[in-house]
């Protein structure tokens, strides 16, 4: 076989069907964050502002959280110099166990590099803890949600999205002695829509099944104190697992599980994606712990940021731009083709200074690809006027005429 021709011809495929994704050099600037420099390939620059990122509301800037990694660093150096069984554990990750924990309201909480391998190592080990055990994982969870019930040798069975009844006929058909866990998120970061919380977690005391919830997408953004819709809706204490990130509102890195303390002791004895991965620095724990801290007292900014995001869609429905709204801060308008969505991203950052990604397969099904907005706490008015201007102009001259665009 020729090696360099099979991925010659693999890279190809995606660029013949408008998907294959490049890095924009973004270098983001303390304190100034939407705002940012893209730095061309050419080595020329370019202010632009983010508006796909993941740090929802900023802290990824905060006095606090900064405050707290350079305190850290000073004290400790920049590794953590082992796995958490060999030398990794610190003051600090125990800290951030803690605080982590007491947002959930559980007894433990354990801590990984990230939510990713939080989730894969978490599902894939839990067969191993209930010999049998049946995952209903719902069709739109996460990439690894996915890879962990698939990696894990067990039975799993996959309900239509967010689709109750369906899920009743699953547990329905399968026997009433079988350990089960039911898998689902609480926002679904593509559309922004939320899982009926409640109505799988009476179907989970009916069928004697454990829960699973992902809140990556809610840590932080909802709730009193920000963990999650199911604080936000009293549900917190029907939820068995809980995994979130410090990656995303918490603006640092890393993720977790939260659960009983005899649960977290047995993924920390039995996950190999665990036992077998350094931890996190001290820095970015007690940077993450801080963040963790001051959202739970400080509920300004989740307000402020659901105002940002009502104020954004209502100027997208003057103007005729179509999206997805669900209710959350998550606003997907969504093209259709991978060509044009990339084509519309393209003049958004050379025309205008608006950095937003193309969203494409396989993250999104094919046909609807999309432009994912996140607005923030630090999104203002003149960055909101920009955008909007901006979309105005592409979606009315471009974006409606695809010949135009393809020109």
């Amino acid at each position: 076989m020729n090696y360099d021709d099979a991925l010659t011809a693999a890279i190809q495929r995606l660029h013949d069907e408008g998907r294959y994704r490049t890095f924009i050099d973004i270098e983001r600037e303390k304190g100034a964050f939407p705002h940012a420099v893209w730095r061309r390939p050419d080595g020329t620059t370019r202010p632009v502002t983010v508006w796909c990122g993941n740090d929802y509301l900023g802290m990824g800037q905060h006095p606090a959280v900064l405050a707290a990694m350079h305190e850290a660093l000073d004290a400790t150096g920049a590794g953590s110099g082992g796995t958490r069984n060999i030398s990794g554990t610190t003051v600090y990750h125990n800290r951030l166990e803690a605080e982590l924990a007491d947002l959930h309201r559980k007894k433990s909480a354990l801590l990984f590099t990230s939510a990713y391998i939080a989730n894969d190592a978490t599902l894939s080990t839990l067969p191993k803890l209930f010999p049998g055990l049946i995952i209903y994982s719902d069709a739109l969870n996460h990439a690894s949600m996915i890879e962990g019930i698939r990696r894990n040798g067990g039975a799993k069975r996959v309900f239509r999205h967010n689709d109750v009844a369906h899920l009743r006929a699953l547990l329905e058909a399968d026997d009433p002695a079988a350990p089960k866990l039911i898998a689902f998120e609480s926002v679904y970061s593509m559309d922004g829509d939320i899982a009926p919380i409640e109505a799988i977690c009476d179907l989970a005391r009916e069928f004697g099944a454990l829960t699973y919830l992902d809140e990556v997408h809610a840590v932080g953004m909802y709730g009193p104190r920000g963990g999650g819709v199911a604080e936000r809706d009293g549900l917190m204490g029907r939820i068995d697992i809980v995994n979130g990130t410090l990656a995303k509102a918490y603006g640092v890195m890393g993720g977790y599980i939260a659960a009983s303390a005899k649960m977290c002791d047995a993924i920390r004895s039995y996950a190999p994606g665990f036992i077998f991965t350094t931890s996190l620095p001290p820095a970015v724990a007690a940077g993450a712990a801080a963040s963790v801290a001051h959202l739970k007292t400080d509920g300004t900014m989740r307000k402020r940021h659901q105002t940002q995001a009502a104020i954004l869609k209502t100027r997208f429905r003057a103007i005729g731009v179509p999206f997805i709204d669900h209710g959350t801060h998550i606003i997907p308008v969504v093209v259709g083709d991978p060509v044009h969505t990339k084509l519309i991203s393209d003049m958004l950052l050379e025309d205008h200074g608006i950095y937003v990604q193309p969203i494409n397969f396989p993250t999104v099904p094919r046909g609807t690809e999309r432009l994912r907005f996140t607005p923030s706490p630090v999104h203002g008015p003149g960055e909101i006027d920009a955008l909007v201007g901006a979309m105005d102009e592409l979606w009315s001259h471009c974006a409606l005429n695809r010949a135009e665009l393809s020109a």
